[in-house]
Parts: structure tokens; C-alpha cells; sequence
């Protein structure tokens, strides 16, 4: 027994080892698959760390009662109040450090937002979320908002002073992004085991032409080609109508009580009929199920959005002073599109309203004088060429009266996480923008949203209007996305207009069609001038309200404004409660603003 005794004791030590070797290789694995990223999943390690992980996310959810911060480039000091709602209340003795405290309040709240919505428009998503996002990089790189938001910036002078504020944005947004420590990064970041790209003041710009796309872009004109293949010219004419069928404009004719239809006279609704309203509740509420189906992608469908805003006149309103009311709906996401916040340097500004986190002003709001809202106009902005080549799979030339004139090539390659090109396209452009290829041709684009435009500039000093005329004649300037926007001051003024650029067509060229590109006669001319614009001040009816509606009847102005518009039964129904109630009260405008009726 005693001489089989040693060999136990090194064949024990022998599995000791192993095992050892078996620990510190399961240890070396458990630790290499929790620093690497499985598929798109995050480093499981990094991602559980419970001292900078995702639970450290909850510890910075909660601002302190108080703290104190240095910030770079700061000429004095910056106070920023929270209330009880959570929004900020920023007050500087200067714009540039309002700015720049700005930026870095909401780099804080909304830093992953800023970076998607500049991303999407960059074309840039593949670079953080991989593959799965090249299409939607490809389509952004052909539309050219990037490439249009880089000319505005550059067309900035660089002693604008509105250049300096938004580069003071940009500089309070990377400096929150250099204090951050690895238990500030956001929860989203953390799932995509990305860190944060630095803030360019250009992005500003790029925010503004995602706005573009949302609000002044319309195809309508391919939707029409594509219907109009289908059942002739004389159905499409019909079913896409240039003039609405019923016309309740937001700048109010004068003598006329309520809508117009097209062959007259909206007549008055007659009394209810029991039995029929019993079958139409039954066929509304299959129609409801139907859209909650969709809602919930058990099938397809769209769901219609739509704004509405209207101002009551000092003598319709119960306590004699200007009332104004907005409800810009746009897209339910999460986070919202929309920021709250105050601004104020003594002196210069003191507005209180939303923003769009990458923008550093209020396009909604109101400050000590006055206040203005918004809704989309839905002019026709955008229009389409068909345009002669000179290769149909490769371009280089395009037949412009009778001469072939050179195209011009951006090319952008798509990258990866890993920095890899994934794709590289070639965009061409005319002389009206760029092109696309359809059916076997190719169309070339004239939108407004890429002209060389300030309407960030425009807004930052509407901010500091003092009355509607001062904010009426400031926005004179204001190009693209066209909006109605509506405003009241403390004076008892009220006004609404249809600001923007609308396009002056030649020759041939109509809106809502297909135009042919071998001629330059079919350009634009230009546009509309400023007092042809759809717009009320103070009118005799003492309100002014719009609900997306076509802005101006046809009676008295039939240039062409756009197409196909949306019904105006909203706004119908709002300016039929304005009309029934001469004293307006701002309860009664909340009560007007739940209005369930259909």
C-alpha cells in the first residue's frame, strides 16, 4: 500500500493541474466572449459591468438637487433651473454661453437622438448599426439632404453671428460629451457598443433638412404617373384633384360664412335619420377594427396625421385679450421629436416653447410679447424631370435644349462598423439637382429643401419679436419646409401665413406631372412673391384657424400652390366652433382641442 501511495498523490496532482488549466481556460473564455460582441449583441461583460454597465444608467437618471460644472469657452456664469416637469430654464448674460449651456443640456438628454437623426441623414447608420442599414444609407445619400445642408452651412459667412451661436451650440454639445464618464453613456449606446461621434455645427443643418423631408417632400407626381398608367388621364384627373373638392382656406374670403364646395354652397347637414345612422355607426366601427389591425401590423394601411392651430381676436374672447392655440402632431416617437425648454439673456431673449434636440431655437413657443405655432402647409415643392441621357446605364452627358451639357458625379461610398466600404454609388446631377433612376429612366429632382437657405437664422430672431408685425416681417425670409404658421401678441393682433418658397413654374412644367427635361423653358422662374402668399391679419371674422387645408381658394388666386390636398374637415370643424362662441375662453380652447367630434 505504501509504495502505491506516491503514485495517488501525483496522479491528485496531476488532476489539480488539469483542472487548473481547465479553470483558467473556461476563465480566459468566459473573459474573451465577455469583451467581444456576439453578432450584434454588446460584450456581455461590459454590458453587465455593475459599476459602469447598463446598471450604472439608473444612477444618472436622476439629476442632483445641485451641482456646479465648468464648462469650456463659458464667458460668465450660467445658471439652469429644472422644474418640477423636468424642463430646463437656462439663464446666461450672453447668447453664446446661453448657447453653449444649451447644447450641453441637451447633448444630456437626448445625445443618442441628435446622433440617429444625424446619422439617418448623413447616411451614415451602417457606420454604427452595421449592414442592416445600407439601403436606408443609400437612399439617404441619393436624396442629398446632407449634401444640401453642407451647402447652406458653407454659404454661412464665417463672421455671421448666427454662425458663432450655433457653433456655441456645438461646443456645448461636445463638451458635455468630454466630461462624460463611462457611467453617463446612454443606455442605446450601450446595446450597439458604440461610443458617441463629436457634434459638427453643420449637423444643425442637417437636422433642418430632416425636417425638409418630413414636411416639404411630395411625390406626388410619381403616384400620379404610376395611376394614371393604370386607368388614363381623365380617371387620374379625378382621383387626384388639383383644387380640393371643398374649400375652407386658412386665409378667410371676405364675405363668406363657412365652405365653399366646388359647385357651390356646402349645404346645411338635415336632421338625423335613426335607422340610417344605426348602419353607418356599424360600418364606422368595422373600420375602426380594421385600422387598430393595421396599427397593429396585422395588416397594411397608413395612418393620416395632420396639425391643426387657430388664434381668437381680443373681441371674440371672454377676457378681451388675443388667444392662440397649437397642436403639431408630426410623428409619435420615443424619445419625442419635441424638447421643452427657456431661454433668457436679459435684454435680448426671454422664450419659452419646444425645439428639436440639434436645433438652437424655438419654432414653437411664445416669450413675453407674443406667440407662434405652426402647421404643414403641403405645398408642392419638390418636382420631377425626365431628363434624355446619353447611356442609360452609365451617364455622363443630359440634352438641355438641343446641346448636351456635362453631369455633374458625387460619389459616396457606404461604410461599415468596421470602417469597411460595404457600397460605393454614383449620384448624378443636373443642373436642377439629382437624379434617380425609375422605369428605366431617369428623373432628375428640383426641391427646395436643397437650395442655399437660412431658416435657422430666420427663427432665431423671430424668437425675439415684440409683436406679430415685427415676426411677420422677420420671417419674410423664411424658405423651406413651408409652414402655416400663426401667431397673437399682447397688443391683440393676430395673423396667420403660408410661409415658404413656392416655385414659380415655366413653360409646360406643371407640378403634378412628370416634366420634360430637354428644355430649360420648363425651369423654375422663381418665386412667389411675398404678399401673394396664402395670409390674414387681423381679420374682420376675428379668428383664423388651419388644419393642413388648402391655404388659399382657387376664386381668389388660381396659381398653382400644389395637389391632391387634404380634406379641410378638420379645419372645418374647428372653425365652426370659433364661430359659435363670441367669448372665448382658454378653457373652452382646451375643450376645442379634445373635440372628439368626426
Amino acid at each position: 500500500m505504501n509504495e502505491r501511495a506516491p503514485i495517488a498523490t501525483v496522479m491528485t496532482r496531476a488532476s489539480q493541474v488539469a483542472t487548473l488549466l481547465l479553470s483558467g481556460a473556461a476563465l480566459a473564455g468566459a473573459l474573451y466572449l465577455g469583451a467581444v460582441p456576439l453578432g450584434r449583441a454588446p460584450a456581455v461583460g461590459a454590458f453587465l459591468d455593475p459599476a459602469h454597465g447598463i446598471w450604472a444608467v439608473a444612477r444618472t437618471a436622476e439629476l442632483p438637487r445641485e451641482a456646479s460644472l465648468r464648462i469650456a469657452g463659458l464667458k460668465d456664469s450660467v445658471a439652469v433651473r429644472y422644474d418640477e416637469r423636468g424642463v430646463p430654464h437656462i439663464f446666461a448674460q450672453n447668447e453664446e454661453d446661453l448657447m453653449r449651456a444649451f447644447g450641453f443640456v441637451v447633448a444630456r438628454d437626448r445625445l443618442f437622438q441628435m446622433e440617429l437623426q444625424t446619422r439617418a441623414v448623413a447616411g451614415t447608420l451602417s457606420e454604427m448599426v452595421g449592414a442592416t442599414a445600407l439601403e436606408a444609407d443609400r437612399e439617404a445619400r441619393a436624396q442629398g439632404l446632407a449634401w444640401g445642408a453642407m451647402r447652406k452651412w458653407n454659404a454661412i459667412p464665417d463672421t455671421s453671428e448666427h454662425r458663432r451661436l450655433v457653433t456655441a451650440y456645438g461646443d456645448g454639445v461636445n463638451a458635455y460629451i468630454a466630461q462624460m464618464n463611462a457611467a453617463d453613456l446612454p443606455f442605446e449606446y450601450r446595446l450597439l457598443g458604440a461610443k458617441p461621434q463629436a457634434w459638427k455645427p453643420e449637423y444643425t443643418y442637417y437636422l433642418l433638412a430632416r425636417m425638409s423631408l418630413t414636411l416639404a417632400w411630395n411625390d406626388e407626381e410619381l403616384r400620379r404617373a404610376g395611376v394614371e398608367a393604370l386607368v388614363g388621364t381623365r380617371a387620374a384627373d379625378a382621383l387626384f384633384p388639383v383644387e380640393s373638392p371643398i374649400q375652407e382656406p386658412i386665409q378667410p374670403v371676405a364675405g363668406r360664412r363657412g365652405p365653399r364646395m366646388a359647385g357651390g354652397v356646402l349645404p346645411p347637414p338635415a336632421p338625423h335619420d335613426t335607422a340610417r345612422l344605426a348602419v353607418a355607426e356599424s360600418v364606422q366601427r368595422a373600420a375602426a377594427s380594421a385600422t387598430l389591425s393595421a396599427l397593429r401590423g396585422d395588416g397594411s394601411g397608413e395612418v393620416a396625421v395632420g396639425s391643426n392651430n387657430w388664434a381668437v381676436a381680443p373681441s371674440r374672447a371672454a377676457a378681451g385679450r388675443a388667444l392662440l392655440s397649437g397642436d403639431p402632431h408630426l410623428q409619435l416617437t420615443l424619445p419625442s421629436i419635441w424638447y421643452e425648454v427657456h431661454l433668457q439673456v436679459p435684454g435680448v431673449i426671454d422664450t419659452y416653447g419646444v425645439t428639436i434636440p440639434g436645433g438652437p431655437i424655438v419654432p414653437i413657443g411664445f416669450n413675453r410679447s407674443m406667440a407662434w405655432t405652426a402647421t404643414n402647409t403641403g405645398a408642392d415643392v419638390l418636382d420631377y424631370y425626365e431628363e434624355k441621357v446619353d447611356d442609360r446605364r452609365r451617364p455622363s452627358r443630359y440634352e438641355l435644349d438641343g446641346a448636351w451639357k456635362p453631369l455633374e458625379l458625387r460619389i459616396e461610398a457606404v461604410r461599415g462598423r468596421s470602417g469597411r466600404v460595404l457600397r460605393t454609388d454614383t449620384i448624378y446631377h443636373t443642373h436642377r439637382g439629382p437624379m434617380i433612376r425609375a422605369g428605366g429612366k431617369w428623373l432628375s429632382r428640383r426641391w427646395t429643401a436643397l437650395d442655399v437657405s437660412d431658416e435657422g437664422r430666420v427663427l432665431r430672431l423671430a424668437n425675439t419679436a415684440r409683436s406679430v408685425d415685427e415676426w411677420m416681417t422677420v420671417m419674410g425670409d423664411y424658405a423651406v419646409p413651408a409652414q402655416n404658421f400663426l401667431t397673437a401678441d399682447t397688443l391683440g393682433h393676430i395673423a396667420i401665413r403660408s410661409t415658404g418658397h413656392y416655385p414659380v413654374r415655366g413653360g409646360d412644367a406643371r407640378g403634378d406631372r412628370i416634366t420634360d427635361g430637354t428644355r430649360s423653358a420648363n425651369d423654375w422662374r422663381g418665386f412667389w412673391p411675398l404678399n401673394r402668399y396664402p395670409q390674414a391679419l387681423d381679420p374682420a371674422q376675428g379668428f383664423l384657424a388651419s388644419a393642413n387645408q388648402q391655404p388659399k381658394d382657387p376664386q381668389v388666386d388660381p396659381g398653382y400652390l400644389g395637389s391632391n390636398w387634404p380634406s379641410p374637415f378638420r379645419a372645418m370643424r374647428i372653425n365652426r366652433l370659433l364661430r359659435s362662441d363670441s367669448a372665448v375662453t382658454p378653457d373652452a380652447m382646451r375643450r376645442f382641442q379634445t373635440d372628439p367630434t368626426s
